[in-house]
């Protein structure tokens, strides 16, 4: 039973030892993105913002409202996505509507740093919430999106980091590209 154990652990440990090489890469090489590092470091940046006391307010919450022309509290995940790509140099997009960040023009197959990602609601029949991909990991995609909790709601209280199998986004958007 101890030789089973002994041999269970030098695999255990072959195999993370493989995965954590210094040469493993698992992050994508940003510097060869260009403006998509720009608006993954904006995004990144703005982690742990969080709500005032009232719902959809607070001073950096009204801040990405005010950029999309909105004065009053309101939910505010596309505002904070249009506020990062401001923040990076972009004109646009410039809406609150999450749908708006979806035009066919705009539309992309797959995940890439940089790129809008859109979560369907079937109770809305339409895209509800959406976020920023920072990295994809094989069926992974790894995001920034405010309004959101760690639970992963359209109506969460801040920016945080989430982790979506891809078989959950329904639409990226690449508004970078011309």
């Amino acid at each position: 039973m101890a030789a089973i154990r002994i041999l269970l652990g030098i695999v255990w440990l072959v195999v993370i030892g493989s995965s954590w090489r210094a040469d493993r890469n698992y992050l994508v090489n940003y510097a060869d993105e260009g403006p998509y590092w720009r608006i993954v470091d904006v995004a990144r940046k703005s982690k742990g913002v969080r709500e005032g006391d009232v719902p959809n307010s607070g001073k950096e919450v009204s801040a990405y409202l005010r950029y999309v022309g909105i004065n009053t509290p309101a939910p505010w995940c596309a505002a904070w996505i249009s506020y990062v790509f401001g923040q990076a140099g972009y004109t646009s997009p410039k809406t609150a509507w999450s749908p708006g960040l979806f035009p066919a023009k705009r539309s992309v197959k797959a995940a890439r740093p940089g790129f809008v990602l859109g979560i369907y609601y079937p109770v809305l029949k339409r895209i509800a919430h959406c976020g920023i991909v920072t990295e994809v990991k094989g069926d992974l995609v790894f995001s920034v999106e405010g309004n959101t909790n760690v639970n992963g709601s359209r109506e969460g209280d801040g920016v945080y980091r989430r982790i979506r199998h891809k078989r959950s986004i329904h639409r990226y958007a690449d508004w970078v590209k011309k």
